[in-house]
């Protein structure tokens, strides 16, 4: 049998083995990922009007999570240079399952951007060569390239590490190295270009600021690693696999400077919005303190700021980022304050007021909500079937010409 086939064979067999938590946990995924097919299936037969979204805000909570999400992708980076760039011996024992976490989180924003189309049976105009792609004018191209370009450099580079050492065979350097190069720089621009693709809406001042690509960056390096080391969390506490405490050290580390970046950030962003405040500040206002009783995000931002506040303190602490239970406290706070900072936070308010002022709010609705959940929950199954099977190759349990040994 080809070497690669038996590879994928073994890949697969091991993804899917399992003990009672491990199916348990894939049989919640695997209803969540149904309700959202029904709720889709709701949105795909009534049209977009099942969502909260307007013609006045046209991106609610899909787009919110993509953003979130593209960060979530490109925050591997963090991760892979010190691994293979500075030969960082500790974090290289998990940048394999970094890897495997940029390719669950790109599936998942390239699933967002397709339930967020109203017509998704017309997807194959961004297709090259089939439809009008608009390629290099426009910027969605962008990210459309960008996106599959980073998805394929996470997917190959890994699967040629663990297709060597399936083999009992030591990876060849001069082999992986130039993808791992290029991967750098191509997980800043996925980020980088979905900046600029609000940034270069020149009509909605809220985004047309030159500082939106630094904030995408710094809160993408805060939110991706500490989500990644919640699940490092379960690594630990589930498998077999070793993961050194001095990992979620430099981890913490990594997430604590740039959140401290971020805030830094935006703390200039809403200075310079407010010193001096003209009518292209009208959206902050509405962001941060309503206008009128149409006060909707207010709570968001203001929870945003709070969760992200409370978890640079704890982080900024050595004594208390020592502490396991505060530090992951701390990590879900970064998470959900930079989820609604980048979603509900930056997206919605770049539409309202409209560019003839008037203000339409918007709310996810039940639809969103479960759909939003079923990708999410595909992801997380994506994730954890390929941290498995890696997880079972480093392990030394799932090697050439032998049988897998199963992995509690």
């Amino acid at each position: 049998m080809n070497e690669n086939i038996s590879f994928l064979i073994d890949f697969i067999r091991e993804a899917f083995r399992g003990g009672r938590i491990f199916y348990s946990w894939m049989s919640l995924l695997t209803l969540i990922v149904l309700l959202g097919i029904f709720s889709y299936s709701r949105q795909l037969q009534e049209g977009l009007i099942v969502s909260g979204m307007s013609d006045q805000v046209s991106w609610g909570v899909y787009i919110a999570n993509f953003t979130f999400l593209v960060g979530v992708a490109a925050a591997a980076v963090m991760l892979v240079i010190p691994s293979y760039i500075f030969n960082d011996k500790a974090i290289k024992e998990v940048v394999l399952l970094a890897e495997g976490l940029a390719v669950a989180a790109c599936i998942m924003c390239m699933l967002f951007v397709a339930v967020d189309l109203g017509r998704p049976d017309r997807f194959w105009h961004l297709i090259p060569m089939i439809g009008e792609f608009n390629f290099p004018h426009s910027m969605l191209a962008w990210d459309v390239f960008v996106l599959t370009g980073y998805l394929f450099l996470s997917l190959t580079i890994p699967y040629y590490i663990l297709f060597m050492r399936y083999k009992g065979a030591e990876a060849k350097h001069n082999v992986y190295f130039p993808g791992v190069v290029l991967s750098i720089g191509w997980a800043i621009s996925i980020h980088t270009v979905t900046a600029f693709l609000l940034s270069s809406n020149v009509a909605r001042p809220f985004w047309h600021t030159a500082i939106l690509g630094p904030r995408f960056l710094a809160s993408a390096f805060s939110a991706g690693p500490a989500f990644f080391l919640l699940t490092l969390q379960f690594v630990r506490r589930y498998t077999d696999y070793p993961v050194s405490p001095i990992i979620f050290r430099r981890i913490a580390i990594i997430a604590t400077a740039a959140l401290q970046i971020n805030l830094f950030l935006l703390f200039a962003e809403v200075f310079t919005e407010f010193y001096h405040q003209t009518d292209h500040t009208v959206s902050a206002v509405y962001l941060f303190f309503g206008i009128g009783d149409k006060t909707a995000l207010v709570p968001w931002i203001w929870t945003s700021l709070a969760l992200n506040v409370a978890a640079v303190i704890i982080l900024s602490i050595h004594p208390l980022r020592e502490r396991d239970k505060l530090l992951n406290l701390a990590c879900v706070m970064m998470v959900v304050g930079v989820w609604i900072e980048k979603g509900m936070g930056l997206i919605v308010p770049g539409f309202v007021p409209t560019p003839l002022g008037e203000v339409f709010e918007y709310s996810p609705t039940l639809v969103e909500v479960t759909v939003s959940a079923g990708i999410w929950a595909a992801g997380l199954m994506i994730y954890t079937l390929l941290a498995k099977a890696a997880i079972g190759i480093e392990l030394g349990n799932v090697r050439l010409h032998s049988s897998s040994v199963p992995v509690s």
